[in-house]
């Protein structure tokens, strides 16, 4: 009943920016904390960014200062601003939604390549 679709990846040059967007759509109300992940090839995905449903953040350390993660309650959209982006960025980043019922939604992901 929650639906996911992110949007924004592509290509970029090391030190550039990126700013990824998750829409979310149908029973948005029952969405608690979001959060964007990432997988690269061969590697387990991991979280990059959280953010609880009163605004609340927290990262994993590699992108501490360099990644912003916000929402728009109004819009139903949660947003991952990306500076100084690195090519150990590249991967494909997938949103995410926590429901108040533990339930979790995913997006299909978004690619995002760094160039080396």
């Amino acid at each position: 009943q929650v639906q996911l679709v992110e949007s924004g990846g592509g290509l970029v040059q090391p030190g550039g920016s990126l700013r990824l967007s998750c829409a979310s759509s149908g029973n948005i109300f029952s969405i608690n904390h979001m959060g964007w992940y990432r997988q690269a090839p061969g590697k387990e995905r991991e979280l990059v960014a959280r953010i609880t449903r009163g605004g609340s953040t927290n990262y994993v350390d590699s992108v501490k200062g360099r990644f912003t993660i916000s929402r728009d309650n109004a819009k139903n959209t949660v947003y991952l601003q990306m500076n100084s982006l690195k090519p150990e960025d590249t991967a494909v980043y997938y949103c995410n939604a926590e429901r108040f019922s533990g339930i979790i939604e995913w997006g299909r992901g978004t690619q995002v390549t760094v160039s080396s």
